[in-house]
């Protein structure tokens, strides 16, 4: 079996999207975010994934924050960037796009709103790496995009050259470990887990690394874990899991039946963000609201429980 050197590994955060008051880009606050996460020594950072709210976004909107990012990351680590959108067209523009300001890898899905088949899907990623000259992976994440990407269809393409990796954000473990197996002979390809709560197992299970949206709030937490799954000390990796199993507490905040499972999950990150004096304000992107007062209280509860600093 060919020792395997993917191309990326480590901590990913899909980074977070501050807004000002009136719904803006807040770009001073997004340069202290990415501070933070390269401070908490990440691998690189995913702009523009579902926890940059990348679908509420205008396009001139996420040209600034692909703008922002490169800038401050200033080729410190890799800026993966969503070309997020419904159709094979729609998104070679966005990574086209992506490419000029500056970015060194696009993230697309699957089609999504039109009805599809693995056929097209397999055509879909084939002609937008044919369109893009940068790495593309797969993004996974059939909650929203109502496909799953199997296996079967991901490894032929990765063997092919078309995908340099996978964020699996599809919560199907046994689908994740298959991808796994499969990746063995696939030396340059990176399977990358968002399931923030389990990778340590999945690390134990062969990934790559991992793309936490938690690890906005806590990107020195999931390095250590990362670390500690690389040398082998399983002890010390579910030891930091299972302190971040707690801070992810921070997502139940959002008072029941107010707020959609998105908007309480960025929510809570925006808001332990800003109790933590990295972002001026928990915005959201409308419709999504930000979380008032009293879960706020409940969020400072979860960081210092979690050993987490608060400004």
């Amino acid at each position: 079996m060919t020792a395997r050197t993917p191309r990326y590994s480590g901590v990913i955060p899909p980074v977070v999207t501050p807004l000002t008051a009136d719904g803006e880009l807040d770009r001073a606050s997004l340069e202290r975010v990415v501070g933070h996460l390269l401070d908490g020594g990440v691998s690189g950072l995913f702009a523009l994934g579902s926890s940059g709210e990348t679908a509420y976004l205008t396009p001139g909107q996420q040209d600034q924050v692909i703008e922002v990012i490169t800038a401050a990351a200033a080729g410190q680590v890799p800026v993966l960037v969503g070309a997020i959108e419904t159709t094979t067209n729609r998104a070679i523009e966005r990574a086209n796009r992506a490419a000029e300001l500056g970015a060194d890898a696009v993230v697309v899905t699957a089609p999504f709103y039109t009805r599809t088949h693995d056929i097209e899907i397999d055509r879909h990623f084939r002609d937008v790496a044919a369109a893009v000259d940068l790495p593309l992976l797969a993004y996974d994440v059939p909650v929203c995009v109502h496909s799953k990407l199997d296996p079967e269809l991901l490894l032929p393409l990765a063997a092919d050259g078309v995908l340099a990796g996978v964020k699996d954000s599809s919560g199907d473990d046994g689908s994740f470990r298959r991808l796994v197996i499969g990746a063995r002979e696939l030396p340059g390809f990176s399977v990358l887990t968002g399931h923030e709560l389990v990778v340590d197992s999945m690390m134990l299970g062969g990934a790559d690394g991992s793309v936490p949206g938690l690890g906005n709030v806590d990107p020195h937490g999931y390095v250590r874990l990362h670390e500690a799954a690389v040398r082998g000390d399983w002890a010390a990796a579910t030891a930091e899991q299972d302190r971040l199993v707690g801070l992810f507490d921070i997502i139940r905040a959002a008072r029941p039946g107010t707020a959609s499972a998105t908007a309480a999950g960025l929510g809570a990150f925006k808001t332990a963000l800003t109790l933590r004096g990295i972002i001026a304000t928990n915005v959201m992107s409308p419709p999504m609201r930000r979380l008032d007062v009293a879960e706020t209280a409940t969020i400072a509860e979860c960081l210092d429980r979690a050993g987490l600093s608060r400004a």
